[in-house]
């Protein structure tokens, strides 16, 4: 009966073919957000579509809404028959929907729903193990202004909405079968004044106690791994990039020490402008395990490990990219951690923390500590995701992802020298899930660090407010 009442007041609201141009702004920012992380060769499905608006301007090669009101997917037919989107009228209780999706967004929906759990269910059907959801939902904490508003006739009143916390949303994500990865909050103004709300909303809505006031909450999940899923211990091959500049005495010892997993293991030792013996060595070394490793070797042309890394990627054949710093502090013998972390579906960009257990007495200088401490505060706030340390030089991620994140490249530019920030920015645009592994962090054994705290400090900190502008203040 309360299904009924809500469909009866959506399909009222339909006819009227009326969007009030004072809830544009709002609706607006929605839009742009989840555009954010919506890519030209994503599938998409909206669940609650309403007219249609959000699908229709998001990128998407393939972008399909549902929603349980006629009238609503009348208005969507009729208002966007030139987009590349399609619409049925189909209740979120019950979706019927036979193809999973890579993007599913949910907005404006879960106040409206009876069982929420079940809608997440529903939901879970669409998805293979590699989609993102996006879940956006009121404060809570606006439940007064919101009921006033509609009091005054500044917003359309609507039927009796939930109002639940975040928490009560990531709990029932959780329990539906998803994996909650980032929660986001956005918008203290939600209509559009000048300047007033270019402020609020696009800078102070973004730090510490002005984001509590935030008016939507966004959840970000993807399926949790399959239990009974164990094949992922042999299921994927792996290519080790191995950039090396100075590191002649480490060469030989990035093979004798590295583990087998996965599938099979594809080395490619990188060499990098050495003023020592290094690409002599990287050499003989291929040449006296070529019989038990698949080694690869090659020259960078240009400067920098994000350079070596980039050149060693655009030789990998493996379904999953690592890269092993040459100096060795990333112990070799760790790596099938790493393997495991992503292949079993626990991430999807893993990313090593020097900055958990004790480290090697002189495996990192004070200034250095204290500078990666920094930035893995400043990551946290600035990705809405929490970060131990960004600057360890082993991440890991899927080639097919890493592809992905080339043509996504020109939104950041090449401003990376080092790699890090490249692959992490990169991760975070496409919408994945990024956790990491700690590692124990050795001190060298040969030669010196090619890192100048000072010089290449500097460029890490305007990296970050390169970075605040593509990722925080959008």
């Amino acid at each position: 009966m309360l299904q009924t009442s809500k469909l009866s007041y959506f399909n009222a609201l339909a006819k009227k073919r009326n969007q009030r141009r004072f809830a544009n702004y709002y609706w607006n920012e929605i839009t742009n957000y989840c555009n954010y992380f919506s890519h030209a060769d994503s599938s998409v499905l909206e669940v609650g579509c309403g007219n249609g608006n959000l699908l229709a301007n998001v990128n998407g090669n393939r972008k399909v809404g549902i929603d349980f009101s006629e009238e609503y997917i009348a208005w969507a037919k009729e208002k966007h028959k030139e987009s590349n989107s399609e619409f049925f009228v189909m209740d979120a209780n019950t979706i019927t929907l036979n193809e999973k999706f890579d993007l599913i967004i949910i907005s404006n929906l879960i106040g409206f729903v009876d069982d929420i759990q079940n809608v997440f269910e529903q939901v879970k059907k669409c998805c293979h193990p590699n989609t993102k959801v996006i879940v956006q939902f009121y404060n809570s904490f606006w439940e007064p202004a919101i009921k006033f508003a509609e009091l005054l006739g500044i917003k359309q009143k609507t039927p009796t909405q939930n109002w639940l916390s975040t928490r009560d949303i990531n709990n029932l994500l959780t329990i539906s079968g998803f994996d909650v990865y980032r929660n986001s909050k956005r918008l203290i103004f939600p209509f559009f004044f000048p300047i007033l709300s270019f402020i609020f909303n696009k800078y102070l809505a973004k730090f510490p106690f002005f984001r509590f006031f935030s008016l939507n909450i966004y959840s970000f999940a993807k399926p949790l791994p399959e239990s009974n899923e164990q094949n992922y211990l042999t299921k994927y091959s792996t290519t080790i990039v191995i950039p090396a500049r100075n590191e002649s005495g480490n060469i030989e010892n990035a093979i004798t020490r590295l583990p087998n997993f996965g599938k099979d293991i594809e080395i490619i030792f990188i060499e990098g402008n050495s003023t020592d013996d290094t690409w002599k060595k990287i050499q003989e070394i291929q040449k006296k395990y070529a019989t038990t490793h698949n080694i690869k070797i090659g020259q960078q042309k240009g400067k920098g490990k994000g350079d070596a890394v980039r050149e060693g990627y655009k030789m990998a054949t493996g379904d999953i990219l690592m890269i092993l710093d040459a100096d060795l502090t990333v112990p070799p013998e760790d790596l099938s951690k790493f393997y495991n972390a992503i292949a079993s579906g626990k991430g999807d960009f893993i990313n090593g923390t020097r900055l958990v257990y004790p480290m090697d007495k002189e495996a990192m200088r004070f200034l250095n500590y204290l500078g990666n401490h920094f930035f893995s505060w400043a990551f946290t706030w600035l990705l809405d995701q929490r970060f131990k340390d960004t600057l360890c030089g082993t991440k890991v991620m899927f080639r097919k992802d890493y592809l992905k994140l080339i043509k996504n490249r020109t939104y950041f530019g090449e401003f990376d020298p080092f790699g890090d920030f490249d692959l992490l920015f990169g991760a975070h645009k496409l919408n994945l899930k990024i956790v990491e592994v700690p590692i124990r962090y050795k001190e060298r054994t040969y030669g010196t660090t090619n890192i100048s705290r000072f010089k290449h400090g500097v460029i890490l900190l305007r990296m970050c407010a390169f970075a605040s502008r593509k990722c925080k203040f959008i």
